[in-house]
């Protein structure tokens, strides 16, 4: 098994590394990321690896390439690394939308993937958290209509916006803005840049990737994304509209029944999920579950996850984990 990582440098692919350090497939890698890094070396599991180049990598004919570097190097190569039969999980925004590309989340539709599916989009990471929880309501109760704010991370924004906000901590300014404002002791209502009707880019994956995860086109969603000074991971306030007479018990039953999911729910006794908890874990945390008294047939619930992690990371791992388990690689 050979296995390449192309963005290997970055924030996400660092973390693709700690995930596969603890796996125990056999797979030889090959680490990849732009031109200033090449020749670096990077350690893993005991052995010294050396950055090279994407034109080497694809030499080398990786059965499976995760790639982390962005929609224009996606767009670029991922073709390229699928025309040798390498599988392609992409963690950009590159081929999300592409009606010939699957958009997977190992929990909900890891059954439609194929062997001829060389090219595999990773959602969005606000995305994949949303509907982690969706989905399986979904199929219960058939979802109206989704309201849904995010409280993102700047990890989200990558290594010079952790950088921006390091550094307005320490010193109180930052020369290097990655945002048009000050983050740190602050919140900006804009991830990402704003489209022509108003809302940005980072609130358009939300509502296009998830109608087209949970292949429903019928789903109302609209959406707001809000970039906080958090490192540990997304949050979402989501209220959710039903079509049938819902039970918040069962609702909360359902929920701590799906796999990758962790309710934390005793408000009582301050236990809600938080980004602070959900640093460096793999599942999606839900709490604050809650009827919705204005409105029938509604609720109120509020999710957190990693979005480093399963965000990212953990969700292309399990996709690359699912292609060998079903023995297409």
């Amino acid at each position: 098994m050979r296995i390449g990582i192309v963005g290997a440098t970055g924030m996400v692919g660092r973390v693709i590394m700690d995930i596969l350090e603890k796996e125990t497939i056999l797979f030889d890698l090959y680490l990849s990321a732009s031109n200033r890094s090449i020749g670096k070396e990077i350690f893993f599991k005991g052995k010294s690896y050396k950055i090279i180049g994407i034109n080497e990598l694809i030499l080398k004919k990786p059965n499976i390439v995760l790639f982390s570097a962005g929609s224009k190097i996606s767009k670029n190569w991922a073709k390229k690394f699928s025309n040798i039969g390498s599988f392609v999980i992409d963690n950009s925004s590159a081929w999300r939308m592409d009606p010939e590309k699957k958009l997977i989340i190992p929990e909900v539709n890891d059954f439609l993937l194929k062997k001829k599916d060389k090219i595999i989009s990773n959602p969005n990471c606000s995305t994949i958290q949303l509907v982690m929880v969706l989905h399986p309501l979904h199929k219960i109760f058939s979802i109206d209509r989704v309201i849904v704010s995010t409280y993102q991370s700047v990890t989200g924004t990558g290594k010079k916006a952790l950088d921006q906000l390091e550094e307005e901590k320490s010193k109180g300014f930052s020369n290097k803005k990655i945002y048009p404002y000050p983050i740190h002791q602050n919140v900006i209502p804009q991830c990402d840049n704003f489209t022509n009707n108003g809302y940005t880019l980072e609130e358009m994956k939300l509502i296009n990737e998830t109608k087209k995860i949970m292949n429903d086109n019928n789903i109302s969603i609209t959406a707001t994304s809000v970039r906080v000074p958090v490192i540990g991971g997304h949050s979402e306030s989501v209220n959710i509209t039903f079509k049938k007479n819902i039970n918040i018990n069962y609702i909360k039953e359902i929920l701590m029944k799906t796999k990758g999911i962790v309710v934390q729910d005793k408000p009582e006794n301050n236990i809600y999920p938080m980004p602070i908890f959900s640093h460096g874990k793999d599942e999606v945390f839900v709490g604050r579950i809650r009827m919705d008294n204005s409105y029938l047939n509604s609720i109120n619930i509020w999710i957190v996850s990693d979005n480093l992690r399963k965000g990212s990371a953990t969700n292309a791992i399990q996709i690359a984990k699912f292609l060998i388990k079903k023995k297409y690689v």
